[in-house]
């Protein structure tokens, strides 16, 4: 048997389950599947085809890969028939010793399928935290617990609702798959090239207008798409060369793709995986997430591209050549059926329509208007590579949600959760930001090893509670880990999203993750202002929201001129010494001034922001001052 005719099949079956269970359409047959047999129905169909897209060697699956298939849809299919026991009878508590034997086996094949998909360090982690109630009776401190049994362990795992099948993958079954099916069905229908399009005729011809195209192309993108790496493949294959042929480095043009497709993923409407998991962590609506993260998002953009101008600015580079950049109306007459798509999403979304039921009629209105365009129209075969594509992309999503769900159990079996939270806060003492602080350590160091959305909920387990417990706002701490796990994606060692772009650069990655870094530092800084001044997610008066976002948008505009070493209307910092200052003023004066206030110092947010505007002030008039000093002033500094 075919793997390519295998995954068809499997799509199709699944995508139909999934359509079924969003819109309810076999109640008119007076048959409803529950949403615990729905996840295993769900599970049974979907992941064992993980060992057959990924398999053991080459790209051809072996007699392993089909064994490891036919044992886990064994598994999950034992799940299905079971189902009613499972949820009616207990078995998280007392199950057959038959039933834990399947447990320990489908531990093994998750653990396997872990790996294939994520590699080993995720691997690792899922593996001492599932397997962690076994030895917490050892364990010192706040980590101590009774030891779990081991047949036990494996039946908690997976037949609990706190494991395999707890909040992750609840997440994916019920909000995740319909904005998969939505970005992959973009991307078949020529998406991407709308999007640049419209990023060429907005940007093409300012100063440096291929690095604004970039920005504004990958951030548009990656908020639909959620995906960093395929958004810096496919946007980058065009904007990288772009860069580099109007005078950005190499180095300098894989940098702003790689940061500027990592912050799409942090970008409504869509966002990535992560966000829907936190809106079910959270109990609200995905579009209060969405609403929450607009203006983080805008600022961070808003920084980047203020980078990407001073860097064209203080290097003279000319805009784009006139033949390579189409017009707005050309571009929304080739893809105005995307923004009919986009704005019926976005409408449905704000009317309150379930967030599955959107995507799906979303995607389904894309179908139908797409064929009427003869560019991009889906013939029978590339439905089927469609289909293809969707079933491949939704195994290898709910390998690693199915797995990291473990970690969850794991702490979860033992109850040290709240002593853990106590312990935090007691840390913590008279310092919340110190246990801030260490939460960003935490994600960025956890996002080196793990996926977004693992580390994002081993730490809302474990530290969320507490900083909620301090006082910081639900929401506003849920975002700051997401933010921080995603950090490692533009940062060295790991930079995935850098590696990406080298490829397509042909530069060192390690030059490029430390460009990145440089690039993307608003993200370093956005997520502990927006944790302290919950305003700036939309969380307080509309006052105190145009307060927070404005002295934001000054900081975090003197911060990117710190950054880059250029000021508009002034020019370039000096060399040296003074020119460190400089810098150093305007990067210290973007941070006060985008501070919400030093409590401690009985400072509040007005008296920080006029200390921040002081020391701003105080850089760019030594800059002023010091004219033999500057390296260059570009004669055109405004942003057009």
């Amino acid at each position: 048997m075919r793997v390519s005719f295998v995954l068809t099949v499997v799509s199709a079956l699944g995508l139909m389950l999934v359509v079924n269970q969003t819109f309810v359409f076999s109640r008119g047959i007076d048959f409803v599947i529950d949403s615990q047999t729905f996840m295993y129905v769900l599970a049974a169909i979907l992941f064992p085809v993980v060992f057959l897209v990924r398999p053991t060697t080459g790209d051809k699956a072996g007699p392993i890969d089909w064994a490891l298939f036919c044992v886990a849809t064994g598994v999950f299919a034992y799940l299905v028939v079971h189902a009613h026991d499972i949820i009616y009878s207990s078995w998280q508590y007392i199950s057959p010793l038959e039933a834990r034997i399947v447990a320990f086996i489908g531990w093994l094949v998750l653990i396997e399928g872990a790996r294939r998909t994520n590699g080993w360090p995720l691997t690792v982690v899922v593996v001492v935290m599932s397997l962690y109630p076994l030895i917490a009776g050892l364990l010192p401190g706040s980590l101590q617990s009774v030891n779990t049994p081991f047949w036990d362990l494996f039946g908690f795992h997976f037949f609990s609702f706190e494991s395999v099948f707890g909040v992750p993958m609840k997440a994916f079954a019920d909000l995740v798959i319909g904005f998969i099916v939505f970005g992959l069905t973009l991307q078949h229908t020529g998406a991407s090239q709308f999007f640049n399009d419209v990023a060429f005729a907005l940007m093409g011809r300012v100063r440096g207008g291929a690095g604004h195209v970039a920005v504004i192309s990958s951030g548009m993108q990656a908020s639909i798409s959620g995906s960093v790496i395929s958004n810096v493949m496919t946007s980058g294959s065009v904007t990288i060369p772009a860069m580099k042929r109007t005078g950005f480095s190499g180095t300098y043009a894989a940098g702003v793709e790689a940061v500027a497709s990592t912050g799409g993923v942090l970008t409504p409407p869509v966002m990535g995986t992560t966000a829907f998991i936190m809106a079910t962590f959270l109990n609200v609506p995905y579009s209060d997430i969405a609403l929450a993260a607009a203006v983080p998002a805008a600022l961070f953009y808003f920084g980047l591209l203020l980078q990407v101008d001073c860097y064209a600015a203080s290097r003279r580079l000319k805009p784009l050549p006139e033949d390579q950049i189409p017009t707005l109306g050309a571009a929304f007459r080739d893809g105005w059926h995307y923004m009919l798509v986009f704005g019926t999403l976005i409408y449905l979304l704000v009317q309150g329509m379930n967030e599955s039921r959107a995507a799906f009629i979303s995607t389904g209105l894309l179908l139908v208007v797409n064929q009427y365009k003869k560019q991009h129209r889906l013939d029978l075969a590339g439905f089927v590579r469609l289909l293809q594509n969707i079933g491949r992309g939704l195994a290898e999503i709910i390998a690693v949600i199915l797995a990291i769900g473990m970690i969850a159990g794991g702490l979860s079996a033992t109850g040290v959760l709240s002593t853990l939270s106590t312990e935090l806060v007691y840390l913590a003492g008279d310092t919340p930001i110190a246990l801030l602080v260490m939460g960003a350590l935490s994600a960025f160091i956890l996002g080196m090893g793990m996926t977004v959305s693992a580390c994002y909920i081993f730490l809302a387990i474990v530290l969320v509670p507490a900083l909620v417990q301090i006082g910081y706002n639900a929401i506003a701490v849920h975002m700051f880990v997401m933010y921080w796990g995603m950090l490692s994606f533009i940062t060295p060692p790991v930079a995935i999203a850098t590696f990406a772009a080298a490829s397509i650069a042909q530069e060192s990655p390690t030059k490029i993750g430390f460009q990145a870094m440089r690039l993307g530092s608003v993200l370093y800084f956005v997520p502990f202002f927006f944790v302290m001044e919950p305003a700036l997610l939309l969380q307080g008066t509309w006052p105190e929201v145009a307060k927070a976002i404005s002295t934001a948008a000054v900081g975090i505009a003197a911060i990117a001129w710190g950054l880059q070493g250029y000021v508009h209307r002034v020019g370039t910092c000096a060399a040296g010494p003074l020119g460190w200052l400089e810098r150093g003023g305007l990067i210290a004066g973007g941070l006060l001034l985008a501070s919400p206030g030093v409590p401690s110092l009985g400072l509040g947010h007005i008296e920080i922001a006029v200390i921040g505007l002081a020391v701003i002030a105080a850089a760019v008039v030594l800059m002023a001052v010091t004219p033999g000093l500057q390296r260059q002033i570009a004669p055109r500094d405004a942003l057009r």
